[in-house]
């Protein structure tokens, strides 16, 4: 059995030599959800390492549904056999993406070259339209796998189990270890945060106040279509980025910021820091070089809309925004009826076709 090590290194996620002959044949499922980054990760170092802290909410209905089917090799090589099945149909875009995943996770999995596997999968929301899709697809795809090590080795402690989830998954896509629980998960080292570690996420030890709990996400589908620039393009730009280490210095200090507001209730202080995060990220992809632009027109006109919405009401509604140009709508859940009114009303002609998706906290990967 795993020790209960509160902090663990990247040596002890190598799975120890496992006797594979015992499943021929399997398959796993999982379920794993978005989230939404409260305190942005935007730039990384080498090996998926963030290089700021990040603090995200999970949500519960935006998730992705995947089955791993395993077939055991008769002859066995080193290399990892899959094929990719995205909504039902064979979906070779996705491969070089997995290969890489694979490639990187191989020194903890060993016993993956044993096998050949097929990946079915499918998002309750679209893909690649800033809605964290990576994040909740490589979850999905790392619980599974973790299901498999699990079955070839019973002893693995649910702690251990979790964490190594996250790690892997963390290899990815960054965002994608803050899926694996919920409601509240910190990423990257942190001196104020206890048990934080760059390797994976952690689920916060606190309660939080009666004001965050059920705490609504209402997503503002501006546009569903493919981001003109990927998250990894973007995250690459950070390190020549003039601004960088001013907003590294800003996001950690918003960390300790949006803790104590979590555990004190403080709905006004929230909106600041949220809010203040989304335009900064964007403001940093607007500054790189080359520099570009997620948001659309109607992004800009349904952030003007919640500002002058919230001034008239006194709701505490305020945006996110992932690198995308969809609005994330967050809302105390004793204004869900007031605030999905002025949704229909005021804000639903700002989004294609007129959709929105109402999400509130999850607690993770089933």
């Amino acid at each position: 059995m795993h020790k209960a090590y509160l902090i663990l290194t990247t040596a002890q996620f190598i799975s120890e030599p496992l006797d594979t002959s015992k499943i021929a044949k399997e398959s796993f499922s999982s379920t794993a959800p978005s989230n939404i980054a409260l305190v942005k990760y935007w730039g990384k170092k080498e090996g998926q390492i963030p290089t700021n802290t990040s603090l995200s909410f999970t949500l519960k209905n935006c998730v992705t549904q995947t089955e791993l089917k395993c077939f055991r090799k008769e002859i066995k090589n080193n290399t990892i056999d899959f094929s990719v099945f995205f909504e039902g149909q064979l979906n070779a875009g996705f491969k070089s993406k997995i290969a890489t995943f694979f490639d990187r996770i191989l020194t903890y999995l060993p016993f993956l070259v044993d096998y050949d596997f097929e990946i079915h999968t499918q998002n309750t929301f679209p893909h690649s339209s800033g809605i964290a899709s990576s994040a909740s697809g490589m979850a999905a795809l790392s619980v599974c796998l973790m299901q498999l090590e699990k079955a070839l080795n019973p002893n693995i402690s649910k702690g251990y189990f979790n964490k190594k989830a996250s790690f892997i998954a963390r290899l990815g896509s960054g965002s994608a270890c803050r899926s694996i629980e919920g409601p509240v998960v910190i990423w990257g080292k942190h001196p104020a945060i206890k048990n934080s570690s760059d390797l994976y996420g952690i689920k916060t030890a606190f309660d939080l106040h009666p004001n965050f709990k059920n705490y609504c996400d209402s997503i503002l589908l501006v546009d569903k279509g493919e981001k003109t620039v990927s998250s990894s393009v973007g995250h690459g730009l950070m390190n020549s980025h003039p601004f960088a280490k001013e907003r590294f210095i800003q996001a950690n200090n918003h960390i300790e910021d949006i803790v104590a507001i979590l555990k004190k209730g403080a709905l006004k202080k929230f909106i600041t820091i949220v809010e203040s995060e989304a335009l900064t990220l964007h403001a940093m992809m607007m500054t790189s070089n080359p520099y570009f632009v997620l948001m659309k027109p109607n992004t800009l006109k349904i952030i003007n809309k919640i500002w002058a919405f919230r001034k008239s009401s006194n709701l505490n509604m305020c945006f996110s925004l992932d690198a995308g140009a969809n609005v994330h709508l967050l809302y105390p859940q004793n204004e869900k009826e007031h605030t999905q009114e002025f949704i229909q009303k005021d804000l639903l002609q700002y989004c294609e076709n007129e959709q929105v998706i109402h999400d509130s906290l999850g607690f993770g990967a089933q």
